[in-house]
């Protein structure tokens, strides 16, 4: 595929206005092209949930957000800045991995997995990047670590070590983990698709207790209910682009377009 980083792009009018603005983002993964084009905007304190079926493109979209992935083609800013580069003359120069890393400690991710260290405690999850990337004291992490414990209704688990945690207790966690960094920005991939299903009510309360906070969140979700009770917009997409967005109780109660028919039907 053509790479088109170095052409110009137009920057956002106002990038203050916007956590997350994406224009004609692409990925490939080698003959694969992942994403096809992706034009979106989360405004501050917005929810976006995104749907779609399995392979549509949106975990990877995720991912570029935070420069998990790199992105082949378009423009992605984070809280009006550009997510892994630098422009000058309207090219592209690749940030250095400590310029990135400095940046995404901004943006908080919870994945499908917990990923939580199995050798630390729940407090020692929340405590390790706060402590090494931050420098922040181990008491004053310690302190915020049960903070969010409690935040997370675990305020008894401090000391428990994920193989002694639910999985539904593990992933609020992981959310708890991602919140010690105080991110602007919350990304959730799927977070409940590895849970039992009574499991599941539990972590999408923690995220709308989030909602309410103000905490601008992409959710890439199965969650139907949350997405048309929590979701600020619905992104619906399939073969790596965007085929329809709105609010999510009209697109969930009249979708407009076929491919978004068919994918409701089978989910609804």
């Amino acid at each position: 595929m053509t790479t088109n980083l170095d052409k110009p792009a137009p920057r956002p009018a106002e990038p203050g206005r916007s956590m997350v603005l994406a224009q004609g983002v692409c990925k490939s993964f080698g003959p694969l092209e992942v994403l096809k084009g992706i034009d979106l905007e989360v405004g501050v304190g917005e929810v976006m949930c995104i749907v779609g079926p399995s392979g549509s493109g949106k975990s990877t979209f995720l991912r570029c957000i935070n420069h998990l992935e790199k992105v082949n083609a378009g423009r992605l800013w984070v809280d009006g800045h550009l997510v892994g580069y630098r422009e000058k003359d309207g090219k592209l120069y690749e940030l250095k991995d400590s310029e990135v890393a400095l940046k995404r400690r901004d943006i908080g991710m919870v994945f499908q997995r917990f990923n939580l260290f199995p050798h630390m405690t729940a407090a020692g999850n929340i405590m390790e990047a706060p402590t090494q990337v931050k420098g922040i004291s181990k008491p004053e992490a310690r302190a915020r670590a049960h903070e969010l414990l409690a935040r997370v209704g675990l305020a008894d688990k401090a000391d428990a070590y994920p193989s002694q945690l639910s999985g539904g207790q593990q992933q609020r966690v992981a959310i708890a983990r991602a919140l010690a960094m105080d991110p602007k920005l919350m990304l959730f991939d799927e977070p409940t698709s590895a849970l039992d299903p009574e499991l599941v009510g539990e972590v999408l309360e923690v995220m709308r207790g989030l909602a309410e906070d103000g905490m601008t969140m992409i959710v890439v979700t199965h969650e139907m209910g949350f997405a048309r009770e929590v979701g600020d917009s619905l992104v619906f997409m399939d073969d790596g682009l965007v085929v329809e967005a709105g609010h999510p109780r009209e697109v969930l109660a009249n979708p407009q377009h076929e491919r978004t028919k068919a994918f409701l039907s089978k989910v609804l």
